[in-house]
C-alpha cells in the first residue's frame, strides 16, 4: 500500500482575524502572509466541499469579510 502524503504546512495565521476586513485588504494581507489560493464568496454561494491546502475562503457580502475559512 502506498504510504499516505503529507498535506504541506498551511501559513500560521488566524482565519478569524480576517471577519470585518475590506475583502481587497483582506486578500492582500492574505497573501502577504503566505496563502497561494484565495477565494472569495458571496453570501449562501453553493461550492464544493474538497479542502486545497494553502487556500482561504472569504464569504463577503457589501464589500466585507463576514466569514473566513480554511481549505
Amino acid at each position: 500500500m502506498a504510504p499516505i502524503p503529507t498535506p504541506p504546512a498551511q501559513p500560521d495565521d488566524i482565519p478569524g482575524s480576517y471577519v470585518g476586513l475590506e475583502a481587497t485588504s483582506a486578500e492582500q494581507r492574505a497573501r502577504v502572509r503566505g496563502w497561494t489560493t484565495v477565494r472569495s464568496l458571496p453570501p449562501g454561494s453553493i461550492i464544493t466541499m474538497e479542502f486545497v491546502a494553502g487556500r482561504l475562503n472569504f464569504e463577503v457580502e457589501n464589500g466585507r469579510v463576514i466569514r473566513c475559512w480554511l481549505g
